[in-house]
């Protein structure tokens, strides 16, 4: 009787430090919203009770894609890339719109974000093009083909969401790296990213107008969001007031558990408490770079190449607004922002990493 083989494994450090961004990120999350949360619905507990389901939801949907050999997926890479097109296109014509920004999609009493879903879809759809054309990556003509191939989600998803447009461009550019290491390539990427970001922020004069707000908040009213998170970061210190004793929670910060919650995370836990989370996604960032150097084949490391490039890219951008070293782009703080969408989108992009470890030797 043959044997099987080598028994699959977890990489189990990425998996420690999922379960703990995930299991801070709800405790952070319920005390930057209870205050909302009791102000707004009458229960202290309604942003946790949401984001918790979708966390449950996302881990069991991780679980599952981590148990599937990542290769099944691969005939599913241009079905799913077609259908984020579809959905983005729907968002512009019946996409609900909050605070400003249209970026969401209704199913009944269910709404999500098709982005969340782009970013996923992209990664997959990227490493299966770029592995089967790897021997012709270093050409200028496939380049460009790479590039018009993520085009079109690029300024479908730019025309509401400037950001995660920013994260898909910086995902194309990691993986044509990682399968073809020119340095000459990246000046053309580049051009072309300061050519799209020129186009976008023309389009629209709220852009411009976030230029401006960066430069001088104190000036005008828009600006207060930002003001009150540097408040907030100013007055946590080295070791913050407490968890819990945020006072810029308490109405001063608009959405407080979007976007911004890293300025409370400064006020409540201090440098010394914000310094270790981004610790922790560092961690989650090594093994991702782990993972895709021991990966079986190409394909696996693309996987584990965007995840990482994603993971990146999204924390970077988003710690630069808070600290206003950026305009505001609105974007979340992967697992610790308020946001069912991107939680459970999130844990099964890990789900596809912990599926690539599993056939490392």
């Amino acid at each position: 009787m043959k044997r099987s083989g080598k028994r699959r494994h977890y990489d189990y450090t990425l998996l420690f430090a999922i379960f703990l961004l995930v299991g801070i990120g709800l405790i952070l999350l319920y005390s930057t919203s209870a205050y909302n949360g009791q102000v707004k619905f009458h229960d202290s507990l309604y942003y946790l009770k949401k984001q918790g389901f979708a966390t449950g939801l996302g881990l069991l949907g991780m679980f599952f894609v981590a148990g599937i050999d990542y290769h099944k997926w691969i005939p599913f890479a241009v079905p799913g890339y077609l259908i984020a097109i579809l959905l983005s296109i729907a968002v512009m014509f019946i996409g609900d719109e909050y605070n400003g920004s249209k970026r969401w999609l209704s199913l009944g009493p269910f709404s999500f974000q098709p982005s969340e879903f782009a970013k996923v879809a992209v990664i997959l759809f990227l490493a299966c093009f770029v592995s089967k054309y790897v021997k012709k990556m270093g050409k200028m003509s496939m380049l460009i083909r790479v590039m018009l191939s993520v085009l079109p989600i690029v300024g479908l998803v730019g025309a509401s969401n400037l950001s995660t447009a920013i994260i898909i461009l910086g995902i194309a550019a990691v993986l044509i790296f990682v399968a073809s290491p020119q340095y000459k390539q990246f000046v053309v990427i580049g051009l072309v990213g300061v050519g799209f970001m020129a186009i976008f922020l023309a389009l629209e004069s709220y852009r411009l107008e976030r230029l401006a707000i960066w430069r001088n908040p104190e000036k005008y009213e828009k600006g207060y969001q930002t003001l009150q998170g540097l408040y907030a970061i100013g007055s946590g210190g080295l070791f913050g007031r407490g968890l819990g004793e945020s006072v810029q929670k308490l109405g001063f910060l608009p959405e407080a558990q979007n976007d911004m919650i890293f300025s409370i995370i400064c006020e409540e836990l201090g440098l010394v408490g914000a310094s270790m989370i981004i610790l922790l996604f560092f961690l989650l960032i090594w093994r991702f770079f782990v993972i895709a150097s021991h990966a079986k084949d190409l394909i696996g490391a693309l996987i584990a190449s965007g995840a990482m490039a994603h993971m990146m890219i999204q924390v970077i951008l988003n710690i630069a607004v808070v600290t206003n070293s950026i305009p505001n782009t609105g974007i979340t703080l992967p697992f610790i922002s308020y946001g069912g969408t991107s939680v459970v989108f999130l844990l099964l992009e890990m789900g596809l990493v912990l599926s690539v470890s599993n056939l490392i030797e």
